[in-house]
């Protein structure tokens, strides 16, 4: 924040939790740089969220429940009150099922950019349900309205996709490539032992359509069967993530259950990328899980 404080948040979920009622998010504050925390709010109704800050205010973006509607909230004073997503004037901004994670949100071109799934679909089977899609408002709009976010056609699950082997693609990250050109790259499942992938989808410049070709949109990406954050840091000219490797002893394992290897990568072109160093590592890969949700430059 700008008085120096940092701001983070969990949600609450599984067995116990009211995720798939009406979900609750919690938010600390530290102000010594991430050494203590504390609880300053508990938000009810906000889950796979992400915070981030726009014109001075902090916002979080998610849904309100496991698969449900679109919402944003705003904080004016650093997340310790929060507005509440009533109607599509006051952050309620598309009514259904939504999937998504805390993921970036991208300023280019005079508007701000994230990527969704929608999840409404003839089957309820994860992965099958979810289809690509971005959303993105003027960055001078009022962000609770609905009716300054525009989303592009959503793309659908196809069986067809890796020869068969495509499980799924969800938690997209929305990118600013090489070219200038926004991207939706999304985490991939596929049903191929110890191989990670990951896809990209292009948007065209007005936001308002997503396509995808098949034979050159899915490419090698350690981690790619995981969540992962993708951001461009300029002094470095370089784009960065955190993932998960797969260690060579579990490369028989389904990739989306391996994640007890933490690797900083980075790359050029969004395509290539270099394994730049191991950043957490616990041999036993059943009682450890790293999950990645943020990456901040």
């Amino acid at each position: 924040m700008q008085d120096g404080s940092y701001v983070a948040s969990h949600d609450h979920f599984g067995p116990g939790s009211t995720e798939f009622q009406r979900a609750l998010t919690s938010v600390f504050r530290s102000e010594d740089k991430g050494k203590t925390w504390k609880k300053i709010s508990q938000i009810n109704g906000q889950f796979w969220s992400n915070l981030f800050v726009h014109d001075n205010n902090l916002y979080i973006m998610g849904t309100w429940k496991h698969h449900g509607n679109l919402i944003i909230r705003r904080s004016y004073d650093n997340g310790e009150t929060w507005s509440e997503p009533d109607d599509s004037k006051t952050g309620l901004l598309r009514e259904g099922e939504y999937h998504t994670a805390p993921m970036p949100m991208i300023i280019h071109k005079g508007r701000i950019w994230r990527a969704v799934e929608y999840a409404k679909s003839d089957t309820e089977e994860w992965g099958k349900r979810y289809s690509a899609m971005i959303i993105s408002a003027p960055v001078e709009a009022d962000l609770l309205n609905a009716d300054n976010w525009q989303n592009s056609n959503f793309l659908q699950y196809d069986q067809s996709y890796l020869k068969g082997n495509f499980r799924g693609w969800l938690e997209g990250n929305a990118v600013v490539d090489p070219d200038g050109k926004i991207v939706d790259i999304l985490r991939v499942a596929t049903a191929e032992k110890g191989h990670d992938m990951a896809a990209i989808v292009k948007i065209s410049d007005d936001g308002k359509t997503a396509s995808f070709d098949s034979s050159n949109g899915f490419f090698d990406f350690v981690g790619g069967a995981r969540k992962f954050s993708i951001r461009y840091d300029e002094k470095s000219g370089l784009y960065w993530t955190i993932s998960n490797m797969i260690p060579e002893k579990l490369t028989d394992r389904d990739p989306s259950s391996v994640r007890n290897m933490l690797v900083l990568k980075s790359s050029k072109d969004l395509f290539n990328w270099k394994v730049n160093k191991l950043l957490l590592y616990n041999p036993d890969e059943k009682k450890t899980w790293f999950s990645v949700y943020r990456l901040a430059i």
